[in-house]
């Protein structure tokens, strides 16, 4: 017989299955166990109350060890649990708890009965030994019940047919129950699975009136015959109820099978070489609040299944590794449902005699579960065309809400710019003939790339000049175009398991950024996607949940969709581009696609492509993919005036992470440039013993712990620019490098990243001096402030950013560990600020006015970077409007005057956020624009999502004020989008979030809770505004934070989501 149990909590074994059990095996040996039941049942039942609370614990070990050594008696141990024991324990109030933890004994004991087990010279065996093994148990629980206390509880880690299974221990006091904690889950652990699926049958019959019907018909083959299945499936989120199971057209019976919390256990010799299964489930999709598995939105069914949403609407192999082919039916009512769509091509379609239609779809490609998806309702449908490469027509349709059609001329612009690009770029074609994306109002992530069908989050699908901001146009274009990308690096080659899902978002995020280069400003888009790494994957690096973008171990796979994964898992794919050149990246990607087509594949093999196509060892680059945190690179310089050399010394390093105390060196692409400082031009670089030309950008590989790096004809002393283009995600120190320098590379390096980032550092420094409580002298600063202000030659958007102060998040994190106080830092931030502001005010102005009207024939970009900087102005003047009146004016008739909400809602911001509550005018002004803001647009669920940020941003907010904000009309606690908007942004604001009372983390505190038991993924993002407490000054913040986590976690039934957040940010 082959393995009987994996753990309900373990998603891969490394164990072997365990030998099959002879039949010469004498029953007494294992009946014994029965016989403790049945003595079990006599004292629950009210024999002995207080001996079988501690009975039931001490039974525990005993019972896994005999099914363990003779698995052939888990059978018969697990129906007698459910049928006696577990009953008799709910019905005594005394002993919830020691039902909880027989219906774990229970779960663990595999179907596993052979016919040697009930054959007819084995009856009279059975019996007789369970009259005798009740004597022993009686007498066991007698003798066990005066000589030892009564146990307090916790948990055993036992092994029941070779498997590690976690079990609760009983207490027989109630009142305080130990809660069993999620387990862990570890890549080591990686086994395949002994099934292997063919062909997947879905039949969805929708319904409204009663639950949804979905029969589950799976073309199985075996790969190690004999082997138990262990299907996964979590009845919670839609209430599914299991109906029914057949093997090729025969029902499996309840006793045949064992149905645990979340699996569906079949043993192996019911199952022959080949197979077919059927499964049936009821759903009741609007009880689905946590939006994964099949749901309702606004009327519409939808589904979203990645990560492990599939085994939310039946049992199944959820795991990416599990590909088939899959056909899906949807019969749903034609009035309400006009649209029935899934995956792949419509095959056939037609009416049903009561009013009801059908419509089926055929998926030629094999795929995994994740990425399955429907969608059904009434919506409105905006169609184009776009021919291949190859000249195949394919129907691009977007589905949205009635009255939004206008809003999806620029998405749909976006899918057909992302075909074209990724043909011209990577030669990669589109495989189906039609490609739809739909638009949903309820959506926990920005958007899912299921085949041939997008999912979308509306935010990044509806905009228009007037509802939508320059910064949505662009985040719609990524977006749009992250997902289509998604067909080749994650659909057509996949993950062999979510341990492995850098491999298609680190591959897609860069895909997408370098779209979005190609079509706007590189410079730009280079110097926000920085901006991004460091805000939020830096901070990830250095915190409690700092992992590798191959994570070894997670609890809940949803909290891994993180910024390490994505972010700097797409830095790691831009090295590598940048060690091979454009050239050999593509040979290696095309290496990749046509050897992987149809896989399940791992990041190792991506790596080995590159390799195999380039010639290119990668063996040390790998670190990236195993070692967290964010490698620091010190530099120091000299300059040889007689032998004209100039040499850099670079030593790198990287600091202790969890589980990760020392790191080994990673292997860095570090691009340098030098520019003269008698010339200001760039000089062009030889490396010594390099025979290479001469190149103005030289790519170094830092290989070692300690390097240098000389330089050979370098005419005149240069000013060395580092770290150009930002080509690795490594802090930089260069020893020695002062406010000249950073001034000199402000005004004449050559590259756009570095040119920005001096002007970074420069204020980081100065901030930082002023944090710790220096006097710093701040003309200099200002003067190279004011010389990027009226430089007219730089582009518009980039001087936007480069006119950007580091934020107070960015400095906190910059700080010593235990120092970072919200309100010093904020000073200190707002006292640089209105320096610049009061000393370059008729420099704004005039900036300002420059570009308040729009230039004949502006493309989008220019048009873009104009307001941004004409924005920005506006800010930065109103800060003073104290001083200035003209500056509340101004904003308030650019408020009035806005033609498009970018203009808008920077009229709004600069009133509500920058202006100083003691302006004359400013409180009332604040109010009415809000109100007309609102008033306006309240009948839009996107605008108003930037009125709730726009509130809960407010300098000042309180906490009873927020409570009002969540009391509101517009805002509404099950919606993702509403939740970041609004809670997100209160946690954004430090000084608000951070408060010395502690009110800032109570009210999240309590939306986390609220958020834990109807969508437990969004509340472990809001939880995750603690897990930076470590950092906060005073101590009294460290205790608050830390006392709101532990009031979470003693939460009943806390989601492993929010406990692996939480628990991990408190070791």
């Amino acid at each position: 017989m082959a393995s009987l149990l994996s753990s309900p909590h373990r998603e891969y074994s490394s164990v072997p299955p365990a030998a099959p059990l002879a039949p010469s095996v004498p029953h007494l040996r294992y009946a014994v166990a029965l016989g403790s039941v049945v003595m079990a049942t006599g004292l629950l039942l009210g024999v002995a109350p207080r001996v079988a609370g501690r009975t039931t614990s001490l039974f525990a070990r005993p019972v896994a060890a005999v099914t363990t050594r003779f698995p052939v008696v888990a059978a018969p141990l697990g129906n007698g649990i459910n049928q006696h024991v577990q009953p008799a324990l709910r019905a005594n109030p005394q002993y919830p708890q020691q039902a909880t933890a027989w219906a774990a004994v229970s779960t663990a004991a595999v179907p596993a009965v052979r016919s040697d087990a009930l054959s007819p010279q084995g009856v009279g065996a059975w019996v007789w030994a369970a009259m005798v093994g009740a004597l022993a148990a009686g007498a066991l629980a007698l003798r066990t019940a005066r000589s030892h206390p009564a146990p307090t509880g916790g948990l055993a880690n036992v092994v029941i047919a070779g498997e590690p299974t976690t079990i609760a221990m009983c207490t027989a006091t109630a009142e305080k129950p130990e809660k069993q904690q999620p387990v862990e889950i570890f890549r080591k652990d990686y086994n395949t699975l002994p099934y292997e699926a063919q062909h997947c049958y879905l039949k969805f019959e929708l319904n409204d009136e009663v639950k949804t019907r979905l029969t589950t018909t799976v073309k199985y083959t075996a790969r190690r015959p004999g082997e138990a299945m262990v299907l996964n499936g979590v009845p919670g989120p839609a209430k599914m109820e299991l109906v029914s199971v057949r093997v090729n057209g025969a029902p499996i019976s309840t006793d045949q099978y064992t149905l645990g919390k979340d699996t569906l256990i079949i043993p192996g010799d019911l199952l022959p070489e080949s197979f077919d299964m059927e499964i049936v489930t009821l759903l009741d999709a609007d009880a689905n609040t946590s939006l994964s598995g099949l749901y309702k939105s606004s009327g519409k069914f939808c589904t979203q299944e990645e990560a492990e949403g599939f085994r939310n609407m039946t049992y199944f192999y959820d795991r990416p590794d599990n590909m088939c082919v899959y056909t899906t039916e949807i019969i749903a009512d034609k009035v309400k449902y006009p649209y029935l769509l899934s995956n792949g091509n419509e095959v056939d379609s037609g009416d049903l005699p009561d009013g009801r239609h059908f419509v089926k779809w055929d998926d030629p490609w094999p795929k995994p579960c994740y990425l399955f998806a429907l969608v059904a309702g009434d919506l409105a449908c905006i169609s184009d065309e776009f021919v291949t490469m190859s000249g195949r027509k394919v129907l691009l349709r977007i589905f949205v809400e009635y009255g939004k059609e206008d809003q999806t001329a620029w998405a749909m612009e976006s899918l057909k710019a992302s075909f074209k690009w990724d043909e011209e770029t990577y030669g990669l074609e589109y495989d189906l003939d039609q490609f739809n994306v739909v638009a949903v109002s309820d959506f926990n992530m920005g958007a899912m790339e299921n085949k041939s069908l997008n999912v979308f989050n509306d935010r990044y699908v509806l905009a228009n000049p007037k509802t939508a901001t320059d910064g949505d146009f662009s985040g719609i274009e990524r977006v749009i175009g992250h997902e289509y990308f998604h067909n080749w690096s994650g659909n057509r080659v996949t993950c062999r398991d979510w341990f492995q899902l850098t491999l298609k978002e680190g591959l897609t995020v860069y895909r997408d950024q370098e779209f979005s280069a190609d079509l706007n400003s590189r410079p730009v888009k280079r110097i926000g996607d920085v901006m991004r790494l460091r805000m939020a994957q830096f901070r990830q690096d250095a915190g409690p949940m700092a992992h590798p973008i191959r994570p070894e171990s997670y609890i809940s796979m949803d909290n891994f969709y993180t910024v390490t994964v994505y972010e700097k898992g797409a830095e790691v794919i831009r090295m590598m581009a940048t060690i091979l050149g454009k050239e050999g990246f593509r040979k290696g990607t095309d290496l990749y696609f046509s050897r992987h087509d149809g896989q399940a594949v791992t990041c190792d093999d991506f790596v080995k492509a590159m390799e195999d196509a380039s010639g290119e060892d990668f063996g040390q680059f790998g670190r990236w993919y195993s070692q967290a945190g964010t490698p620091v690179v010190d530099v120091s310089s000299s300059y040889d005036a007689a032998a004209k050399t100039y040499s850099l010394t670079v030593k790198q390093s990287c600091p202790p992470t969890p589980g990760q105390p020392t790191k080994e060196p990673f292997d860095i692409p570090f691009a340098v440039g030098l520019i003269g400082k008698e010339s200001k031009a760039p000089i062009p670089l030889k490396l010594e013993g390099d025979g290479a030309a001469s190149q103005e950008t030289k790519v170094l590989r830092i290989k070692a712990t300690e390097q240098i790096f000389t330089f050979v004809d370098v005419p005149e002393e240069p000013v060395a620019s580092v770290l150009r283009e930002f080509s690795a995600p490594v802090k930089v120190k260069f020893a020695g490098r002062g406010a000249a320098d950073l001034q000199f590379l402000m005004s004449y390096d050559t590259d756009p990243f570095c040119r920005w980032e001096a002007g970074q550092e420069y204020a980081t420094q100065i901030l930082l001096d002023m944090i710790s409580g220096q006097d710093v002298e701040l003309d200099n600063f200002v003067s190279a402030f004011r010389n990027t202000l009226v430089n007219t030659e730089l582009d518009a958007a980039f001087k936007t950013l480069a006119l950007t102060i580091p934020s107070e998040s960015y400095l906190a994190d910059l700080v010593p560990e235990g120092t970072a106080d919200p309100d010093v830092i904020h000073e200190k931030r707002e006292a640089l600020l209105n320096r610049i502001c009061d000393d370059c005010r008729a420099e704004m102005w005039a900036v300002y006015n420059a570009h308040k009207t729009a230039v004949p024939d502006e493309t989008f970009g220019q048009a873009s970077g104009r307001r941004s900087i004409k924005n920005q102005m506006l800010s930065y003047l109103c800060r003073r409007a104290e001083a200035d009146p003209k500056a509340l004016e101004s904003a308030l008739a650019e408020y009035e005057a806005a033609e498009n909400m970018t203009d808008q809602l920077g009229a709004l911001s600069a009133v509500a956020l920058s202006c100083p509550a003691t302006a004359p005018g400013a409180p009332e002004a604040r109010e009415k624009v809000l109100d007309a803001f609102y008033n306006q647009w309240k009948g839009d669920a996107l605008v108003v999502l930037k009125w709730l940020g726009t509130q809960a941003t407010s300098p000042g907010m309180t906490k009873e004020r927020m409570l009002q904000l969540m009391e509101h009309e517009a805002f509404d606690l099950k919606n993702p989008n509403k939740v970041y908007s609004t809670i997100g942004g209160f946690t954004a604001v430090a000084t608000n979030f951070h408060k010395l009372d502690g009110s800032g983390y109570e009210v999240v505190a309590d939306v986390v809770k609220k958020l834990d038991k109807m969508n437990p993924q969004v509340a472990a993002r809001m939880a995750g505004a603690f897990t930076g407490w470590k950092k906060y000054a005073p101590v009294q913040r460290q205790e608050l934070m830390k006392q709101q986590m532990q009031s979470i976690l003693d939460e009943p039934d806390v989601s492993p989501d929010v406990y692996e957040i939480l628990s991990k940010s408190l070791l």
